[in-house]
C-alpha cells in the first residue's frame, strides 16, 4: 500500500482554517490591536486623573490617595 502525504490547503494551519474578519486581519491580530488600544486608554486616563486637583477628585468621589494609587498603576493592570 502506498503512503500518501496530505498537505493542508492554503489558509489552513494544522488542518484548522485560519479565521479572518473584516479588513483581512486575523482574529488574533484584531485582539492584539484591541489590547493595545485598551492599554493606551488606561495610560491616558491615569495621566488625566493625576492632573486633577482635590476639588475635582472630591466631585468624582475619590481621594488624593486613591488618585495617586490609580495613576501609579502600570497600564497593563486593570
Amino acid at each position: 500500500m502506498a503512503l500518501m502525504e496530505l498537505q493542508a490547503p492554503y489558509g489552513r494551519v494544522d488542518g484548522v482554517p485560519r479565521r479572518r474578519t473584516r479588513g483581512g486581519l486575523t482574529v488574533a491580530a484584531r485582539r492584539a490591536l484591541a489590547t493595545l488600544r485598551e492599554w493606551r486608554r488606561r495610560a491616558h486616563d491615569r495621566a488625566e486623573i493625576a492632573k486633577l486637583d482635590d476639588r475635582m477628585l472630591k466631585d468624582i468621589g475619590i481621594t488624593r490617595a486613591d488618585a495617586e494609587f490609580l495613576s501609579n498603576k502600570p497600564f497593563w493592570q486593570e
